[in-house]
């Protein structure tokens, strides 16, 4: 009886941040996210260039990259940034690809 309680006990550790959950500021899927977001900017403008930027998580114990706007704005030949998406998929936390896509003049 006492290791059936031991397990519940350590079971309900186990899941207690999936039960909490964290407060962020986009959807978070524990399982899978894949999601695209606006970051800011004047849409309106017409956008004659895009440019792209992104980066690579692996097991949260390595990420590479570079997913700044300077990275976007140079791959695109862009001078002025007139707004920004970003784009992320996760699985399982093991692989994570994070992109930014910039449109401008």
């Amino acid at each position: 009886m006492k290791k059936v309680r031991l397990m519940c006990l350590l079971g309900l550790i186990a899941f207690l941040p999936v039960l909490i959950g964290c407060a962020t500021s986009f959807p978070v899927g524990y399982l899978y996210t894949e999601l695209k977001l606006p970051i800011s900017g004047d849409s309106a403008g017409q956008s004659l260039k895009v440019g792209t930027a992104e980066c690579t998580s692996i097991l949260g114990w390595v990420a590479t990259g570079d997913a700044s706007y300077e990275a976007a704005m140079k791959n695109g030949g862009i001078r002025k940034v007139n707004h920004a998406d970003w784009e992320a998929k996760n699985i399982l936390g093991i692989i994570g690809n994070y992109k930014l896509t910039v449109y401008g003049e």
